[in-house]
């Protein structure tokens, strides 16, 4: 161990592994501290165990309706969970396996267990090890947020960070709240079997999105059998005999539910507290998170952050570029801007619901005017093939020209399609062009295209007539 650091890491989940590799790369002294597990949230408790068993629960959904496919439908139980979880943790180790303390130490970073004290403004302690650096990266990532409801700790409720410890697939179960979280894990535990019932405050789910985006999959979720009660909230969890009595309320009338466990994802807070960030002179606020600067620097310009502990979207996809952005920032006097960066995200429930970019409200409360073009993907050829007509593709240009504003795509694999969008918007690559890109066929982002082919026919009209006018 050296006395002083190049740059000190705290936190060794995406964002800290990124910035510890990413500046060790440059030939510098790193240390990294974590304090539970390597591969942070995502690895252990988030999108690694998460899409697991998402992809078994549409084995399962699909083998129910083998016979819209022409096939027969199994017989018997279809769903085996102890299988189902022993394939999860097998998928989550080989994940976790790459990203030991001892590949790291091979890498060149020193690493160290524990919790991690600002004791100054240039120093932190990590057990009876004290710390100097000329620079840190905060990358603390993030935390479940409490539900707040009485009796629920009681209830013993779920999160994500122990709801893949289960060895009994829960046969009654109760999600709390609508957003990503929420949504995927109601359900996929529906297609295990779970007889799933979802609450949400608002009045449609993932409130963010596109409403008719979030209508789908409220019909979606009715297909699969889940119990929908939208602008529903629980006010009281009581445990009795075993069983979860959770009274419910909807506007003024109430109801009880009966289940075997909750589910409660309504949302995640940033890792701020512990760690005596206010020694080194860096603000926070414990909902928003650390307190940063369009360059992600802190109050104190020794100390960055990256990740889920300052950001507003808190995305393993996100975690990753901020970090590396923060590495060149601290120790190249690169001036790389958070605001510059394009971000895409997706939430993985069937059909998918994938976005980039701005919305139409957002573009209004801009000033810019919107031209929008909507592809049903009933109008694809591979998504009737595939008997996944459900969804679309709609992306936003500015009015009068083909620079894209944004993008939503509703369908079994939007997550894979909104990459090409991403990808011009990025290059600044107009969606005219994308009508030249030849397409395998047939694929279901043969809708992107379709999309593009009708803003160029769009553009392409006012030409025609002004070239009519001057013969």
């Amino acid at each position: 161990m050296a006395d002083r650091y190049d740059l000190v890491v705290v936190g060794a989940g995406p964002a800290g592994l990124a910035a510890a590799t990413s500046a060790s790369g440059l030939g510098v002294r790193v240390a990294l501290v974590e304090r539970e597990h390597f591969g942070g949230t995502c690895l252990n408790t988030g999108c690694v165990p998460s899409k697991a068993i998402i992809r078994t629960s549409r084995l399962a959904a699909e083998m129910r309706e083998a016979e819209r496919y022409g096939a027969l439908r199994p017989a018997g139980t279809l769903v085996d969970f102890a299988a189902v979880m022993r394939r999860m943790r097998s998928i989550r180790d080989r994940t976790v396996r790459p990203v030991s303390a001892d590949r790291l130490t091979a890498a060149g970073v020193d690493v160290l267990q524990g919790e991690a004290r600002f004791t100054g403004a240039d120093t932190l302690v990590v057990g009876d090890t004290r710390l100097g650096f000329e620079k840190a990266i905060v990358a603390s990532g993030s935390r479940p947020e409490p539900a707040g409801v009485p009796g629920l700790t009681e209830a013993d409720y779920l999160t994500n960070a122990n709801v893949f410890d289960l060895t009994e697939l829960p046969r009654r179960l109760l999600v709390v709240g609508g957003g990503p979280l929420g949504c995927e894990l109601a359900q996929a535990f529906a297609r295990l079997g779970s007889q799933t019932t979802i609450v949400q405050a608002q009045p449609l789910f993932l409130p963010k999105e596109e409403r008719d985006a979030a209508q789908i999959l409220s019909a979606s979720f009715a297909r699969d059998g889940i119990d929908v009660r939208l602008n529903t909230r629980p006010v009281e969890v009581r445990t009795e005999n075993g069983e979860k009595r959770v009274e419910l309320v909807s506007d003024d009338y109430r109801s009880t539910v009966v289940v075997d466990r909750i589910l409660a994802g309504v949302g995640r807070l940033p890792n701020v507290s512990g760690m005596d960030l206010e020694a080194a002179g860096v603000a926070y606020d414990d909902c928003a998170g650390i307190r940063v600067d369009d360059f992600l620097r802190t109050t104190n310009p020794r100390i960055y952050a990256a990740g889920d502990c300052c950001l507003e979207h808190k995305y393993t996809h996100t975690a990753d570029p901020t970090a590396r952005m923060a590495v060149q920032n601290a120790l190249v006097g690169a001036r790389q801007r958070l605001s510059a960066l394009v971000v895409p995200w997706c939430t993985y429930t069937d059909p998918e619901i994938a976005h980039v970019g701005v919305y139409v409200r957002q573009a209004n409360e801009q000033g810019i005017p919107v031209k929008t073009f909507t592809i049903p993907m009933h109008e694809v050829i591979r998504a009737l093939t595939d008997d996944e007509e459900t969804g679309f593709v709609k992306i936003h240009v500015e009015e009068g020209s083909d620079r894209i504003l944004g993008a939503t795509i509703v369908a079994r694999h939007a997550g894979e399609m909104i990459n090409e969008i991403t990808l011009a918007m990025v290059a600044r690559i107009g969606l005219r062009t994308l009508s030249r890109v030849i397409h395998p066929y047939p694929t279901q982002a043969e809708a992107i295209k379709k999309a593009a082919d009708a803003c160029s026919r769009t553009l392409s009209k006012p030409r025609r007539r002004a070239a009519r006018a001057a013969r």
